[in-house]
């Protein structure tokens, strides 16, 4: 699993850097230009005839009448000197000066103004390429500022959309693929429960024997169909993330001995020995026994049916650090490693002809899983010529309030 996700990470790197690679600067076009050009040119001829006024008003100003002038020379006399002194000519550089730098810094002002409405442009074109359906699509600019940010989040929340929409893709295809699988395993024993009922209403039966053959047939159907329903219903439950759990403090080594005493008889049977080593002899932990006993019984439950051939089940249980580590495995026989990763999956069996000898329903690993998850842990398998293993790790202190 850890290998997975790893996995799934790198190819998201990759196509983040492969991404990054393609973002360009964004590209005028000829008319854009043109645009452009005219507002500089439209700029320029303003600002001439606003510094002509300008200039024809500071003169007017400095040649008005002489109570302007007294009011000049009474309140800012050093206004007044500078436009009577005989040396005025000389501050018309400077003045000029000044008046071409406000008007380039107009001008730029305008033109990048102008500049970035059409870099708005641009990005709401691609917005709207986006959202006609092309959501492997992302804006391409490489812009600083404001709208460097802007695209950024635009990508991300495109990113985050699709996401969220191949999600319920899978989501649909998952019950899709739910409900055929559960019609197909109802349909089975169903048939022959109807088939066996039909051959009783039909009286079709030469012996008491035959008729008690037909309904224990029938009757070994419907407790089939019961064992998948009542499974359906676990595995629908614990795969719900706000699913409550009963926390209490238990004894882990306790539980898993009397699990263990269980399956005693039914181990005898086939001939199968089971073994528990518990170290240390009492492990104190939080958890759900009601759903833990669960996750044991499909895992001892899956040894039996499964563990072609072998001959032992040992069971480890150990504390690690804040954690117990509890092993199930079997001297059975090996299961392929394109199977171990699939074992989870619900309704995944290794070999078709072997469940339909066994009637496992193909949730009991999927259901144990679910409650791990739901007790913070994890659980794998591992499958070597002698042994295969599950190996449990659950937090010893339960992180839910």
């Amino acid at each position: 699993m850890a290998k997975k996700s790893f996995k799934q990470f790198g190819v998201l790197a990759i196509k983040l850097k492969d991404r990054q690679k393609k973002y360009t600067r964004i590209e005028l076009t000829s008319k854009e230009k043109s645009e452009l050009f005219i507002e500089g040119i439209v700029t320029v001829i303003l600002l001439i005839l606003l510094n002509l006024a300008s200039y024809m008003l500071i003169v007017q100003i400095a040649q008005s009448s002489l109570s302007i002038q007294n009011l000049i020379t009474n309140i800012m006399p050093s206004i007044y000197d500078t436009f009577y002194n005989p040396n005025f000519l000389a501050w018309k550089k400077p003045i000029f000066f000044l008046l071409g730098i406000i008007d380039i810094a107009i001008l730029y002002w305008r033109l990048i103004r102008r500049y970035k409405q059409m870099q708005q442009r641009h990005i709401i074109s691609e917005l709207h390429y986006i959202s006609n359906g092309h959501y492997d699509h992302r804006i391409p600019f490489d812009l600083n500022g404001d709208l460097g940010k802007l695209i950024q989040s635009i990508n991300a929340l495109v990113d985050s959309t699709v996401e969220a929409i191949d999600e319920e893709r899978r989501i649909e295809q998952s019950k899709d693929e739910l409900i055929t699988n559960v019609s197909h395993d109802i349909r089975t024993p169903l048939t022959s429960i109807i088939g066996y009922l039909g051959l009783i209403e039909e009286r079709k039966f030469s012996s008491e024997e035959e008729l008690l053959k037909y309904t224990h047939t029938a009757y070994m159907k419907a407790r089939q169909m019961k064992v998948l329903v009542d499974d359906l219903f676990e595995y629908t439950k614990v795969r719900q993330s706000n699913t409550p759990l009963s926390i209490m403090n238990f004894d882990m080594q306790q539980l898993i001995g009397q699990v263990v005493v269980d399956f005693e008889l039914e181990a005898s049977k086939k001939n199968v020995t089971v073994d528990f080593e518990a170290t240390p002899p009492s492990l104190m932990m939080e958890g759900d026994t009601e759903k833990l006993v669960r996750v044991f019984d499909n895992l001892l439950s899956n040894a039996l049916k499964y563990g072609v051939g072998g001959k032992k089940i040992i069971i480890h249980s150990e504390k690690i650090g804040s954690e117990a580590v509890i092993t199930v495995k079997n001297d059975g026989k090996e299961i392929p490693k394109e199977s171990l990763d699939l074992l989870f999956d619900r309704f995944y069996r290794v070999e078709e002809s072997r469940s339909q000898q066994t009637g496992g329903t193909g949730l009991g690993l999927a259901i144990a899983q679910s409650i791990i998850t739901l007790h913070n842990g994890y659980i794998y398998a591992t499958s070597e010529s002698q042994w295969t293993s599950f190996v449990i790790h659950l937090p010893i202190k339960s992180l839910q309030v």
